[in-house]
């Protein structure tokens, strides 16, 4: 099983994802690969693994992720191998990608993925966070709030829907997912008990 999270920026995904993977110890953040130059204080392995456009272009030819992206001139993308060394330490990975990732992600391992998509609890809150944050000029604020709308549209894909309009309640409402689809009845080979 895998945890794919999802939702328009603005929605809170960041500060969701930090508080889930400091409550649930079954977690483990999967850190995208980019060609985004490394911002001051951040460090590789941490917020991302930054390789170069010639690295990322190997690794598309190997076949080596399970989604990419290009966004923002940069590209980004989720390495099979990494999700793997998760599993492979006993962890969910906790994926946080666009919808475009998601899909694909969705298409590939199909029941295997735990499906959440985060919603703001209204496009007039959406619009305040993302004008509250201060660091976008208008043009790309626009750009932000006509891609959240676009993003918004592929939510019937996803298994389950939470609002954040207030982070305890939505971090109970992915708590309590994360706790009851193990037990559906689709992630069983066979019931515990059978009849013959």
């Amino acid at each position: 099983m895998l945890v794919l999270l999802s939702g328009p920026s603005g929605a809170g995904k960041s500060t969701f994802v930090k508080e889930l993977l400091a409550s649930d110890s079954r977690l483990e953040f999967s850190v995208s690969t980019t060609t985004r130059p490394r911002r001051k204080g951040e460090t590789d392995g941490i917020q991302y693994h930054f390789v170069t456009e010639a690295v990322f272009d190997q690794l598309v030819a190997a076949d080596a992720f399970v989604e990419w992206a290009s966004v923002h001139d940069h590209r980004y993308g989720t390495r099979k191998d990494h999700l793997e060394q998760i599993r492979a330490r006993g962890k969910l990975p906790l994926l946080d990608v666009d919808v475009q990732g998601g899909m694909r992600v969705l298409d590939l391992y199909g029941e295997k993925v735990v499906s959440v998509f985060l919603f703001p609890p209204s496009w007039a809150e959406l619009e305040r966070r993302l004008r509250s944050r201060g660091t976008d000029d208008e043009e790309i604020i626009q750009a932000r709030l006509r891609n959240a709308r676009r993003e918004v549209g592929f939510a019937s894909r996803y298994d389950y829907y939470v609002v954040n309009d207030n982070l305890f309640r939505a971090l109970g409402c992915m708590r309590a997912i994360l706790t009851a689809d193990p037990c559906r009845r689709e992630r069983w080979l066979e019931p515990p008990l059978r009849t013959d």
